[in-house]
């Protein structure tokens, strides 16, 4: 008796740790996948306010300048260039 006692003694702590386990991952995959939302939900926000203030200064007939890594290109709107 003492034996089959034991057994489920340990087989019942190894649940414990098993559900423990699969709670813990279970939380840090939640927490990762929020903060990958919050970072994906900035960068598309800082993309936007981007494009706005370059179109905003575009529409000023304003020459724009855009540079990537070591090449820049000035921007105007179109409808600039007509009224010239």
């Amino acid at each position: 008796m003492k034996k089959g006692l034991t057994i489920t003694i340990i087989l019942g702590i190894l649940l414990i740790f098993a559900i423990g386990y699969i709670i813990v991952d279970e939380y840090q995959e939640k927490k990762q996948k929020e903060q990958t939302e919050t970072y994906q939900e900035g960068a598309q926000y800082g993309y936007e306010q981007a494009m706005i203030q370059i179109i905003q200064q575009a529409v000023t007939c304003q020459q724009v300048p855009l540079t990537i890594e070591n090449q820049t290109i000035n921007i105007v709107a179109v409808g600039c260039l007509q009224q010239g």
